[in-house]
């Protein structure tokens, strides 16, 4: 039995009104120093320059998804649910909390050019020597493997790690709801208390009472559109990619030996693809953005514009195109090149396949664990064989490929680029 705290905890929270902590080590794990550094951590990386209300942290987020895990779990305790492991509580709660603890600064535009990825970083942080790691193992010397376990999906309880990484989990419905609270959309909700009413345990699987399909329907629904209305808006790609780019620079001007007027110890090790868990630690977005204001100096022009453009937003322009070729890809290159301008840092397109869609593919072998109903003679049949509205949004990959380039090329356009590539990059060329 874990160790109970002597009197509840309560966190007020916009989402889901209260979360409440009654376990001694969840209270422990929330105040090391690891997980107190989400704090300094956004939850939608650059999507304030969109949203200017999505300043919300990974901090919020984890409570969040611990939240929705704790109450799936009450509600299952007290339907007394044979098919639930109890033993498995305590486990459950921890891998919900310290999911997202490996996530950097501005996570995936650094992880796209460093080659690091948050779960790696997250299970050395609970393996290695931290304090989440001292708390954990206080609890249960046994406790830190299982959660790194459970996180890489790798622990042997299908219904456990579908609590927190599957198509239908915690991590999901909390980020969802949270997302369409702070960039003030309506598209991310959708009826958590009816999904949270109709899923159950059976047989190793986490499965939906078939009379609460519809509630999933709305839930899948709702992520489609926060998909391609938030996580996808072509303005937030913009701040992404231009921050990657500042990125992709000076790990080059690093290859070359190039002298920085700034550059402190962490994010050494950061491009050196060396950084160890101590300085990884000290990493977070104010020291980031601190970084980016300084290189705005540097004598690097590439460098200093970039960051220059980030800082004070002036970002890429984009232009919607339904089809992008190699030739005419190759043309745009050649076009920056002609007005002076590096097309490596200043030209990007965003094909439709290089989104990390997380869209719900049962029949894919890489997706995350599918959706089970529970019909009325006890027989699991996966949802999109059910449900014409989920098959429908499984099968469309809509949108256009974008084309982000400086504005001001369309000022200099009839003196460096050519009228066919000046029609182009004109809205609706």
């Amino acid at each position: 039995m874990a160790a109970q705290l002597r009197e509840e905890k309560v966190f007020k929270d916009p989402v889901h009104k209260y979360i409440y902590v009654q376990d001694e080590t969840i209270w422990n794990l929330i105040n090391t120093k690891e997980f107190q550094r989400l704090r300094r951590v956004r939850q939608l990386g650059t999507s304030f320059m969109t949203f200017h209300g999505a300043e919300h942290s990974r901090f919020s987020h984890s409570l969040g998804v611990y939240e929705v895990a704790r109450r799936i779990i009450s509600q299952f305790e007290r339907s007394r649910y044979p098919d639930w492991p109890k033993e498995e509580r305590l486990l459950c709660l921890c891998a919900a909390l310290l999911h997202d603890i490996g996530h950097g600064p501005f996570s995936h535009s650094v992880e796209s050019v460093f080659g690091t990825h948050h779960e790696q970083w997250t299970c050395k942080l609970v393996l290695g020597n931290t304090e989440v790691n001292r708390v954990l193992t206080e609890a249960d010397p046994e406790l830190p493997r299982k959660v790194a376990d459970v996180i890489c999906k790798t622990y042997d309880k299908e219904i456990v790690v579908s609590l927190i990484s599957s198509q239908l989990d915690a991590d999901r419905m909390d980020y969802l709801l949270r997302d369409a609270y702070y960039t003030g959309v309506h598209y991310g909700t959708f009826d958590l208390e009816r999904i949270l009413r109709v899923i159950r345990p059976h047989r190793g699987h986490m499965v939906v009472k078939e009379s609460g399909m519809h509630a999933i329907e709305d839930y899948l629904m709702s992520r489609y559109q926060m998909y391609w209305q938030v996580y996808f808006h072509p303005v937030t790609r913009s701040s992404e990619i231009l921050l990657r780019k500042i990125f992709e620079r000076a790990k080059a001007l690093y290859g070359e030996r190039y002298r920085f007027q700034f550059l402190m110890g962490p994010l050494v090790g950061l491009l050196e693809n060396e950084i160890t868990l101590e300085d990884y630690v000290a990493l977070d977005e104010a020291y980031i953005q601190m970084t980016i204001m300084q290189w705005c100096k540097e004598r690097d022009a590439i460098l200093s514009d970039l960051c220059a453009r980030f800082m004070h937003r002036r970002l890429f322009k984009y232009v919607a195109l339904d089809e992008i070729g190699e030739q005419l890809e190759g043309e745009l290159r050649a076009g920056l090149m002609n007005c002076g301008i590096d097309p490596d840092y200043y030209l990007v397109i965003d094909y439709l396949t290089d989104l990390p869609y997380d869209i719900y593919r049962p029949g894919d072998a890489e997706e995350s664990l599918p959706i089970w109903l529970l019909d009325g003679q006890n027989r699991l049949v996966e949802i999109s064989r059910k449900s014409d509205i989920i098959r429908s949004i499984s099968s469309i990959h809509s949108g256009k490929h974008h084309v982000y380039f400086p504005e001001e090329l369309l000022r200099q356009g009839n003196s460096c680029l050519s009228a066919e590539l000046l029609s182009v990059l004109k809205p609706g060329g």
